[in-house]
């Protein structure tokens, strides 16, 4: 297994690299046309989507087996997930939700390119069938309190949420809490100084 500096001390083997590197390409040529993120994040995409992304899965419980990426838009976490999870979780489903039908074209595309075994489900995230998931992750999807009724929903029981947060993520939590009972764990970003991923775990409406 080699270490790549460009995944800043993540682990991953040659075959990981180049289905990073064929993500992002697509990434790059389906942008301009629907907008998967924003142009000016393309310049730093290892550290900014990448890592972003891949600092999720040593988070995941090693007994999980199911992963549902809420909102995936241009795959993010849900593809880089994949792709990781490939190698280091083989038992893992990924199963990427995404309303937007041209978004949900990408991530097909991309699956197939790449070989991944996911699933794409072209849903509102509200109207999908409930999915029982051992892991719900989203990335700039909703505030706290309106993303975990999103979760609840998907969540399968004694399951939990890995979200990433920005800087207000302690307001967040407070609003969030005064709806919500859950327990959770904060783990500082790899890739932005004030940002966060939360861990939730027992969630349930207060």
């Amino acid at each position: 297994m080699t270490i790549f500096p460009a995944l800043s001390g993540l682990d991953v083997s040659r075959e990981t690299q180049a289905r990073l590197d064929i993500y992002l390409a697509l990434l790059r040529r389906w942008n301009p046309r629907i907008n998967l993120v924003s142009q000016a994040t393309l310049d730093n995409a290892w550290g900014r989507h990448v890592v972003d992304s891949a600092q999720l899965l040593p988070l995941c419980p090693q007994t999980a087996r199911s992963w549902v990426d809420l909102g995936s838009g241009g795959g993010l976490p849900g593809i880089v997930v994949a792709c990781m999870a490939a190698e280091t979780h083989p038992a893992l489903s990924v199963t990427l939700i995404e309303s937007d039908a041209r978004k949900t074209v990408f991530l097909q595309t991309v699956a197939r390119e790449l070989e991944l075994s996911v699933r794409v489900l072209s849903q509102r995230i509200e109207a999908a069938h409930p999915q029982h998931a051992d892991v719900v992750s989203a990335r700039a999807l909703a505030p706290l309190d309106r993303l975990l009724s999103y979760v609840e929903r998907h969540v399968a029981p004694g399951g939990c949420a890995l979200l990433h947060k920005g800087a207000r993520y302690d307001e967040e939590l407070s609003t969030a809490l005064a709806s919500w009972d859950f327990s959770y764990e904060i783990y500082p970003s790899r890739t932005a100084a004030a940002s966060v991923i939360l861990k939730i775990e027992g969630l349930c409406r207060a």
